[in-house]
Order: structure tokens, then sequence, then C-alpha cells
């Protein structure tokens, strides 16, 4: 025997908040412009990471998958799988000209932080606070 079951709507009250800089939305219009990439969107993901924090990595995409999690910012449009999404939650991603380093992303987010070891240091050899050589460390915590 069939039931009817009562369906609800549900509200998604953890809203992809991710914020792309006028700069970088810019950026990858242009990049998609200028390679005619029709139909791709600007991928997100966790990269690896450690002690010092989360490294992320950008791709330009075409392929989307069910679980990812889709969405436009400034007429971007964005793609961020199901294991990276709490990692960007509250993002900031941005195009800068660092002289010293060259133009890229530069991606800030405050659910992407290291954690501190109790011998002081990462073991990478980073001492207080200092970088981990690109964001990661041989304690794989």
């Amino acid at each position: 025997m069939l039931q009817e079951l009562e369906t609800k709507i549900l509200t998604d009250t953890n809203a992809v908040t991710i914020n792309l800089s006028t700069a970088a939305s810019d950026a990858v219009k242009n990049i998609l412009n200028e390679r005619n990439l029709e139909g791709y969107a600007l991928r997100v993901y966790v990269a690896g990471g450690g002690c010092c924090g989360v490294n992320f990595g950008m791709a330009l995409d075409n392929n989307f998958r069910d679980v990812d999690t889709t969405f436009e910012v400034n007429g971007v449009k964005v793609v961020v799988d199901e294991v990276s999404i709490d990692y960007l939650r509250g993002a900031s991603i941005d195009f800068v000209n660092d002289p010293v380093r060259g133009a890229g992303f530069a991606v800030d987010s405050p659910n992407a932080k290291g954690h501190s070891h109790s011998e002081g240091g990462c073991a990478c050899g980073s001492e207080g606070g200092g970088s981990c050589g690109g964001g990661s460390c041989s304690c794989q915590n």
C-alpha cells in the first residue's frame, strides 16, 4: 500500500557566501573571453594544506557534477565541490598584481585557518606564526 508523504521545502541556512572582487570577476571574464570558453565556470577547490592552513586551487571547468555547488557572483559562474565548500564559506577572492610575486588570484577564507603545535612550531621549520613554505607541513594535522 502506498502512502502519500508530506513534502517540505527546506531553505539552505548555510548559503554560499563567497565574494569575488570586481578585479577577480573581470579577470575571469577576460580569460574566458580570450580563450573563447563558452559554458565554463571558475572552479575553486581545496588543493591541500597543513598546520599553516589550507591551499586553494582554481581552474576553468565545464564538467559539473550533481554534488557540486554552483552559483553566480558578479557575472561569473563559480563551482565548488562538496568537500571544499565548507572551507570556502565566507571567503573573498581577489585578483592582485603584486610587483614581487606577480599577478594572480588570492583567496582569504575564515574557515581555512591553520592549527598550532604544542612543540611551538611547524614541522617544516617555521617558528611562531611564520609561513610554512606553501601552507603545508609534515604533521598532516
